[in-house]
């Protein structure tokens, strides 16, 4: 499960982009380095958005409800499934608990505002993606490619009045370099509805190094029916215990917070100034601590109207994909970041 971050550098409609530019200071930063692309990757985005109603506001006393979105993403390097992430119904809402002040935006998918850890940044470097304080709650799930397509056709046609389609947008050649302990996937995102232009410049960096996690989850013994126990393999030499019993939400937060500075690191060097920043965004590491639940034997938390919404189009089983939940916390990064026209 490796752990990413996402800039988006946007631009002008009538000017050229920025992947230029950035190209050329990774060269002037990394000078020992051999440039040379290892593979090429695209996605394509789709945003939609719910229809306000059709009476006039002074037939209607009552306070506009907020905007709800849905987005389709489909990515190159996370072939099995597409990625949809949608706000969660009124109804679902209005009995949610209130989140206590202060909480982390790693507590889950419900969190409503991006809680920054990071030092404060310096004017015009980068800026952290930011969400309303009353941004209604979203959730996440994955489908099969086969049925991504009738997805976004039946919410286009058969729910038109409902939901409407505002843009979409996508990075449709984009090339991958490996520089050190990271992967960096960079491209040009071009609009293609409801007109063609230029949106800007991404740049995904994802840590290639040692990970904690990643250590655990290819660690883990199976037992003789298949499925795992949440004992690992010890290393004797290491010295480290690396037991999913040992794991706490916590180290996770921590491990996300560590590399997230290595990330900012990263791109300091390369100091593209005006970036819009994903790394700890909503939702951040859920599925992650679900799956260190499971792998320890507990109850992970109640998906609710996740599973309803899966069940509802049709989602894939963990037999047909051998992970489901690969590349949702990069799905939500780049969402933050191409949720255009809000």
């Amino acid at each position: 499960m490796p752990i990413t971050g996402v800039y988006f550098i946007p631009s002008n409609p009538n000017a050229s982009t920025a992947l230029a530019s950035v190209m050329e200071r990774i060269r002037a930063s990394f000078p020992d380095e051999d440039l040379v692309p290892v593979s090429r990757w695209a996605l394509e985005q789709k945003l939609m958005r719910d229809t306000p109603g059709l009476l006039p506001a002074s037939a209607n006393p009552q306070k506009p409800a907020k905007p709800r979105y849905m987005q389709l993403l489909s990515l190159t390097h996370y072939p099995n499934h597409g990625f949809i992430y949608t706000s969660e119904p009124a109804e679902t809402l209005a009995h949610a608990p209130a989140s206590a002040p202060g909480a982390g935006a790693s507590a889950g998918a419900g969190a409503g505002t991006v809680q920054n850890t990071a030092p404060a940044q310096t004017p015009g470097a980068t800026q952290p993606v930011s969400v309303a304080p009353d941004t209604a709650q979203m959730v996440m799930t994955t489908v099969p490619p086969t049925a991504f397509g009738t997805l976004f056709q039946h919410f286009t046609y058969a729910c038109q009045p409902s939901w409407c389609h505002r843009l979409t947008v996508g990075v449709p050649n984009g090339v991958v370099y490996d520089i050190g302990d990271f992967r960096v996937r960079l491209g040009d995102v071009r609009q293609t509805y409801p007109t063609a232009r230029a949106r800007g410049t991404l740049v995904e960096i994802e840590w290639r190094g040692p990970s904690i996690l990643d250590a655990l989850f290819s660690a883990v013994v199976p037992t003789a029916d298949g499925t795992s126990n949440g004992v690992t393999e010890h290393d004797g030499d290491s010295g480290i215990d690396v037991s999913l019993v040992a794991i706490e939400e916590a180290d996770v937060d921590a491990e996300y917070a560590a590399t997230a500075v290595l990330i900012r690191e990263f791109w300091a060097r390369v100091g593209v100034e005006g970036a819009r920043e994903a790394i700890v965004v909503p939702g951040i590491g859920k599925e992650v601590k679900e799956r260190v639940q499971r792998e320890r034997g507990q109850a992970g938390k109640t998906r609710g109207y996740e599973e309803a919404f899966t069940a509802c189009i049709g989602g894939v089983s963990v037999d047909e994909d051998p992970d489901p939940q690969a590349g949702v916390d990069l799905a939500r990064q780049y969402m933050e970041v191409l949720r255009f026209n809000r």
